[in-house]
């Protein structure tokens, strides 16, 4: 074809019924709502917790099944209860060990097609299931004062990430970020020193948001040190 008499691209083609699906669009706000109210009247009154984040396809027995029952246990045996996603994996090990500390065990599912409900070692009084990503990941949030994660998917890296973003932007007041694993996550955060803060794409400091251990019991003594010197209190 001639350098002089390029291929148009072809126009955009849009469905007859493409804004159909307004009246859908608005009720779901309703649904919206709904998933809020609920997260906010069964959380309200919890008190101070901590979300473990990790991948749910990690095996029983596997180390980092094991370490998450372990930091959940010791972390509730602090005062903290458990909040999770309330899956399989990690999750369910981190219920687990909250249920055998004694403490609080949350679980915030979600509808997916490829995972069978919650795990057994959530509370009832603390079962919430959210049809979207988007409200569930607030209640992460506003009712946590503490993220630690295991290895884990896109949506550990995605509740990370957003952790991060919020506490560097300021939208909520910093808690502890705490990374279980160096193996795994080592590669991320040397791309993050050596790539990101090379590029001015973050700030040098911004690594200072999180901490990495392979020790569950300095993971909970970061948590703690953090609230020695800062007060308990719902985010935002």
């Amino acid at each position: 074809m001639s350098k002089n008499n390029p291929k148009k691209p072809s126009r955009l083609k849009v469905p007859d019924n493409f804004s159909d699906s307004h009246d859908s669009d608005a009720w779901s706000i309703f649904k919206i709502m709904g998933e809020f109210v609920d997260g906010y009247e069964k959380l309200f009154k919890i008190g101070p917790c901590v979300s473990i984040f990790g991948s749910a396809r990690t095996k029983e027995g596997e180390k980092y099944y094991e370490m998450a029952r372990e930091t959940a246990q010791k972390i509730t045996q602090k005062g903290f209860g458990v909040i999770t996603g309330g899956g399989p994996g990690a999750m369910e090990a981190a219920n687990k060990g909250a249920k055998e500390g004694g403490g609080k065990s949350v679980g915030l599912g979600i509808t997916l097609p490829h995972e069978q409900g919650l795990n057994p070692y959530v509370d009832s009084d603390y079962v919430i299931n959210f049809h979207y990503f988007f409200a569930r990941k607030v209640m992460f949030v506003k009712y946590a004062q503490g993220f630690i994660v295991f290895p884990g998917g896109f949506g550990t890296l995605d509740e990370f990430f957003e952790a991060m973003t919020l506490i560097q932007t300021r939208k909520i007041n910093a808690f502890p970020l705490v990374l279980i694993g160096s193996e795994y996550w080592g590669g991320l955060i040397d791309w993050i020193k050596n790539t990101m803060i090379r590029e001015g794409t973050i700030s040098e400091e911004d690594v200072d948001l999180f901490h990495l251990t392979d020790d569950t019991d300095e993971a909970v003594q970061i948590v703690c040190d953090f609230y020695q010197k800062h007060t308990l209190s719902p985010n935002f």
